[in-house]
């Protein structure tokens, strides 16, 4: 306990006088560690999601909890789960090999079984489990030693701890909720976070989840985020903070998340918040579910995956795409080969993905565009005829194939100009690269 309170001591201290809500709190000023970092995620543009726990076990999505069985009887599982086919050096390699540049892993889901050797409880993979290896270690081992940025996902509520005040989920999982405790459960957050930061080397960004648990209650609930956040950008400067609460970020954030949508669109309701300045990401999921449902088969195609990708550059954001290991260990053959698929798309058009910034104009019927420099990469997605339309501001010197370099015809017109194909495009993504001049 006084581990706990040193920790909480320290965070209140490095912004002394906050109260802890958005609202209320102090200007944040991104350091220059922060700022590199920023950029450095934005310039990635494509990392892959991993929701795994025990969840996986019963083969029903990250959420199983949350509709019904009991948290005691829910925790019985840890003691079965032997995922023998876990291999990190697999994963990663095939993660890398997809051409993202970042893997942002569940260290612990709303379940509240931690996928690391915590301390501040035994419902871990190395305590409650015969497997008995730490899954985090050795994920963190892969990305240093193969170049890939490791990110972690954590979430800010807990279905089965009595100390977690009560939300709007998880009601019927048998916790009391009379033994709510706040103190007690922020300081078990942030000495699970401080273990996750000092513990297993660089950690790109961490990646909350949760907060909307409150959003409903009749007095606004204090998640004392801002003495977090400067926690977290205390122990590690260039760590990036985010937070899935669907809202406009709040102070000390470094990262905004759309889920489900591209940033501008609202198709599946998390995403109509408005816009920020800074480096944004959507998460999407690569079947239906985040974490492994044995039922759910629909895997997007690679079509599908590649073009959701490219309108997402086209928007100046991320694409966290997400897998949900089985309870073996393995990735599903599926996403494997979608994994391959892209790796061999980007490994041609990668160029016109990485460190661009996104389209100066509203995506079109056609598809849309990134720029690097003085090169304006055209994505022709879904082209309705052999002109096309592309509005830009820019003065245009020249276009190209990108693929092969062929001369492309274009007519100036007003407000921009009109590409000429000698034919309709057929593939994924027609790449025309203009040389362009503000």
């Amino acid at each position: 306990m006084k581990k706990f309170l040193l920790i909480s001591a320290l965070a209140l201290s490095l912004l002394s006088g906050i109260n802890g809500s958005a609202s209320d709190a102090k200007v944040y000023i991104p350091s220059e560690e922060i700022k590199k970092a920023q950029k450095e995620f934005s310039d990635n543009r494509f990392g892959i999601f991993l929701h795994w726990g025990i969840y996986s076990m019963m083969g029903q999505g990250e959420w199983y909890l949350n509709y019904g069985p009991n948290a005691e009887e829910y925790a019985k599982a840890a003691s079965g789960f032997y995922p023998s086919k876990f291999n990190a050096h697999d994963w990663v390699k095939a993660i890398k090999d997809s051409g993202a540049k970042y893997i942002c892993l569940t260290s612990r889901h709303h379940d509240g079984f931690s996928m690391w050797d915590t301390d501040q409880s035994d419902y871990n993979i190395v305590d409650a489990t015969p497997f008995g290896r730490d899954i985090l270690k050795e994920i963190a081992d892969e990305c240093k030693a193969q170049g890939i940025k490791l990110h972690l996902y954590y979430s800010h509520l807990d279905w089965t701890r009595p100390d977690y005040p009560q939300g709007r989920t998880g009601h019927d999982t048998g916790r009391d909720a009379s033994k709510a405790d706040w103190d007690s459960y922020y300081n078990f957050m942030n000495g699970q976070l401080t273990e996750l930061l000092t513990r297993y080397g660089d950690i790109g960004a961490i990646w909350f989840d949760g907060w909307w648990d409150h959003d409903e209650d009749a007095t606004p609930f204090d998640w004392h985020l801002p003495e977090q956040y400067a926690l977290i950008h205390k122990l590690q400067p260039s760590c990036l903070v985010g937070n899935n609460h669907h809202q406009a970020p709040f102070e000390g954030e470094d990262i905004q998340i759309f889920e489900r949508d591209i940033p501008g669109q609202n198709t599946a309701g998390y995403s109509g918040q408005e816009i920020s300045r800074l480096p944004l990401e959507t998460c999407q999921t690569m079947n239906g579910m985040w974490g492994y449902k044995i039922m759910d088969q629909d895997y997007k195609d690679t079509t599908t995956l590649i073009r959701y990708l490219v309108n997402t550059a086209g928007m100046g954001a991320n694409l966290l795409l997400n897998i949900g290991p089985q309870p073996n260990g393995e990735l599903p053959a599926t996403a494997l080969e979608r994994l391959q698929e892209m790796g061999e798309w980007m490994k041609k058009y990668g160029e016109t993905i990485y460190a661009t910034e996104g389209s100066e104009f509203p995506a079109q019927s056609w598809g849309t565009s990134t720029r690097k420099g003085d090169r304006l990469f055209v994505h022709i997605l879904t082209p309705e005829s052999k002109h096309i339309f592309v509005p830009t501001t820019s003065t245009v010197k020249g276009a190209k194939e990108y693929a092969s370099g062929k001369k492309v015809k274009y007519t100036k017109v007003s407000d921009g100009v009109m590409l000429e194909l000698d034919q309709m495009p057929e593939e994924i993504d027609y790449v025309v690269e203009l040389q362009v001049k503000d």
